[in-house]
C-alpha cells in the first residue's frame, strides 16, 4: 500500500473512504476517526510538499489543520469531519479558541485559520466536500478582523458579560 493510496486517498486523489466512516456518536469513534484524521493530515502535508511547499510552511499549514480538525471538530464538537454545516470555523475562530488559548492572539489564530482553509481545499480536491461548502469555510477564514474584535472584547468582558459575549458567537448550536 502506498502513501498516497492508503485506503483513505485513493490513486486518483479522490477519498476513498465512506462519510460515515466520519461519524462520532461513542469514545470508540471518537478515537477511531481521530486516527483517520491523523492519516489524512498526513496525507495533506504530503501533498503540500508535492505542490512545491517548503518542510517548514507545510508543517505550519497541517499543524493549524490538526489542531482546528482533531481538537476542535472531532475532539470538542464530536461532529463529522465531512458534514456540510456552515459556522464550524466560525464557532472555532470567534469562541473555542479565545476561551481554550491563555493569551489569544490573532496571529496564532490566523496560522490556524491559514491550514484550516487550507486543509478544507485539500477535502475539496479529494472529493470530500463540494465547492460550495468550500467557499463558506473560505469565507470564515478569511473573516480576520471579526476574530480579532471577538478576542478584544473578550478581554472587555465585566460582571456576567460573558453570557452575551459567548451568544454573539455560540458554540451550543451544531
Amino acid at each position: 500500500m502506498t502513501k498516497e493510496h492508503d485506503g483513505i486517498i485513493g490513486p486518483e486523489g479522490e477519498l476513498s473512504i465512506s462519510r460515515d466512516e466520519f461519524r462520532v456518536e461513542s469514545l470508540e469513534d471518537e478515537l477511531r476517526v481521530d486516527e483517520i484524521c491523523r492519516n489524512m493530515l498526513r496525507r495533506f502535508y504530503d501533498r503540500l510538499l508535492a505542490n512545491g511547499l517548503t518542510p517548514g510552511k507545510a508543517t505550519f499549514l497541517a499543524g493549524g489543520a490538526d489542531y482546528f480538525v482533531r481538537d476542535f471538530v472531532v475532539g470538542y464538537k464530536q461532529r463529522n469531519l465531512l458534514d456540510e454545516k456552515p459556522g464550524i470555523v466560525r464557532q472555532f475562530a470567534g469562541n473555542w479558541y479565545i476561551v481554550n488559548t491563555l493569551e489569544p492572539d490573532i496571529a496564532e489564530l490566523a496560522g490556524y485559520l491559514d491550514g484550516a482553509g487550507a486543509f478544507y481545499r485539500f477535502l475539496r480536491s479529494c472529493g470530500a466536500i463540494t465547492a460550495e461548502f468550500l467557499d463558506v469555510i473560505e469565507q470564515e477564514c478569511a473573516d480576520r478582523e471579526y476574530y480579532a474584535r471577538r478576542i478584544d472584547s473578550f478581554w472587555e468582558i465585566t460582571g456576567d458579560g460573558y453570557f452575551a459575549w459567548e451568544r454573539e458567537c455560540t458554540l451550543k448550536e451544531p
